[in-house]
């Protein structure tokens, strides 16, 4: 008995087998036909898509069974894209299955780079591989290929639109003007410097006329904080002191790391804190970033009273609110 290990043998590739396409030239035509089809069905279900989108309401709900109240457009937009990209899977694979070339081909591995007349042979291969597919003898496949890859290439371009308008500059500006009153928030009640002891911390919004509805948009900047302090107990240049009144400051509650709100006041050292990273900022030197990821102070808002003795800005934020953007040049 050998102790020798025998050497598996290669039992090289199977026998082809030929498929019907391969003999049968009705068989093929067939098989033709329903890659068209379905190339075919890709193509309306882009344009399914696209009619939604453009055509179809948003405000358009249908009765569907099992479903209920289903929104049309969204219905629409879904149903199309999935029947688009999966006629046009489906037609790829079944091309492949039926019509292009299926023969085994054996090339030997190489550790190094190939000679120039196996690298010769392999494009010569290659090239007929791609003949034998078919696109150019095959118009009925070829244009039904094209007409779902370009109108499936639509798609993605035609829903960009949901990107919106570009902001321009609604993310520079806010809704404070000159003159402009804070009332609180929530109450909208115009507040006069005595309203607020030292120590004390007030969220206020820009007053709005009678009737008028404030839009969230606009909260998410309008928000600021007003914090009274002893007027020695500030840090600030001539400016920035002009800009508050009676000890009073006011600045953006919106943070400018990530926009969270800074919501937390500590009396004790007169520092702001946003509960979202820890981001803290000292009031008696205008917000500054003293811990956290934030990299700019609050914006400050100037404040003055008015004839009546009411609390109102001086004038805008002179910097956008809230966290970068790409536009923002500081």
């Amino acid at each position: 008995m050998s102790n020798e290990i025998e050497l598996i043998k290669d039992p090289g590739l199977p026998a082809h087998v030929h498929r019907s396409t391969d003999t049968d030239p009705k068989a093929a035509a067939r098989a033709e036909r329903q890659v068209a089809i379905l190339f075919g069905l890709s193509a309306i279900g882009t344009l399914t898509l696209i009619y939604s989108y453009i055509f179809i309401k948003d405000d358009v709900f249908v009765f569907i069974p099992i479903l209920g109240q289903t929104h049309l457009q969204q219905l629409g937009i879904g149903m199309g894209m999935a029947i688009a990209l999966f006629c046009i899977g489906a037609g790829l694979i079944h091309w492949a299955k039926t019509l292009m070339p299926d023969e085994e081909v054996i090339a030997q591995r190489h550790e190094f780079r190939s000679e120039d007349a196996d690298r010769s042979e392999f494009i010569k291969t290659v090239k007929e591989g791609a003949s034998a597919a078919g696109l150019g003898r095959r118009p009925l496949i070829k244009s039904t290929l094209g007409a779902a890859l370009g109108l499936s290439a639509l798609s993605p371009i035609l829903l960009l639109r949901d990107l919106g308008p570009l902001p321009k500059d609604d993310l520079s500006k806010t809704s404070w003007k000159a003159g402009t009153r804070l009332v609180t928030d929530p109450g909208d009640r115009p507040l006069r410097p005595e309203d607020l002891e030292v120590g004390a911390v007030a969220q206020t919004l820009p007053e709005i006329a009678p009737g008028e509805h404030r839009l969230l948009s606009d909260i998410g900047k309008d928000a600021v904080l007003l914090i009274r302090l002893r007027p020695e107990e500030f840090n600030l240049d001539a400016e920035r002191l002009s800009w508050t009144h009676e000890g009073i400051i006011a600045f953006s509650k919106i943070c400018s790391h990530m926009g969270c709100a800074v919501a937390l006041y500590e009396q004790q050292t007169k520092h702001l804190l946003c509960p979202c990273h820890q981001s803290t900022f000292d009031v008696t030197r205008a917000a500054k970033v003293i811990f956290g990821p934030a990299a700019r102070p609050l914006p400050q808002l100037a404040i003055t009273v008015d004839a009546e003795g009411y609390l109102v800005a001086q004038a805008p934020f002179n910097e956008p609110v809230g966290p970068s953007f790409w536009e923002r040049s500081s």
